[in-house]
């Protein structure tokens, strides 16, 4: 039932459509690298210098968008050896309190995340040990967007940028802030995702954040066609 989720509100489709659309950009993006990578190197002894930082970047984004949509869909492994023992009511308490503890687990992150990123692209980190209280205050020296990737060149069409967060000054490789803004990102859709099923779960429309025994059912289907029981 988990693996065939859809979407009841307008945002939760959009949500939906950009979070697959992705996944498939980004592995088709990997696959296209990678592939020319290994023809140049062994056909031409020569390479891309800057696909494994590109393929590094896009299997980092491709994880955060891989446990947001596990979330969605179920797919995330866990034990429940206590929940399936206890009466329906005591495993409902349960499953809300692992919820709520998901999603205090994901503001945290979303902190973290936030204040990481804004490192490197001119923005305030937020006050605050655990949750944010405000934003620290900005000082032109504090301002990190200079900052670029390693091999990772910059492209023309972003020259506009520059003004904004280098002082005019040119880039060379791209700003670190680019590829890391996928961190908040990920995390933001993670929130989303726990906030979402946490709602499903009230509702009863779902009775698990983990993924469920269907696949397990599943094989074991296989297994006894496959032995001709």
């Amino acid at each position: 039932m988990s693996g065939h989720y859809r979407a009841e509100t307008v945002l939760g489709q959009f949500v939906n459509e950009l979070e697959e659309t992705f996944i498939a950009i980004i592995l088709g993006l990997m696959t296209i690298i990678t592939f020319i990578n290994v023809v140049l190197r062994y056909g031409f002894n020569t390479g891309l210098i800057w696909g494994l930082e590109m393929t590094s970047f896009l299997f980092a984004w491709l994880v955060l968008f891989g446990v947001s949509y596990a979330v969605k869909v179920t797919a995330h492994l866990g034990v429940d050896a206590v929940i399936n023992v206890v009466p329906p009511n005591v495993r409902r308490v349960l499953v809300l309190t692992s919820v709520a503890v998901c999603v205090a687990y994901a503001a945290l992150l979303m902190k973290g995340a936030w204040d990481y990123w804004a490192n490197f692209a001119n923005l305030p980190q937020t006050t605050g040990r655990w949750f944010p209280t405000g934003l620290e205050e900005m000082k032109r020296t504090s301002y990190r967007g200079w900052y670029e990737v390693v091999d990772i060149p910059f492209p023309e069409w972003l020259r506009w940028i520059q003004p904004i967060m280098n002082e005019g000054e040119d880039y060379e490789k791209i700003p670190r802030f680019i590829p890391y803004a996928m961190l908040p990102f990920g995390v933001a859709l993670l929130l989303f995702r726990f906030i979402q099923a946490g709602v499903r779960i009230w509702r009863g429309q779902a009775d698990s954040l983990i993924v469920s025994h269907e696949a397990e059912d599943a094989v074991d289907d296989v297994a006894h066609m496959n032995r001709g029981d």
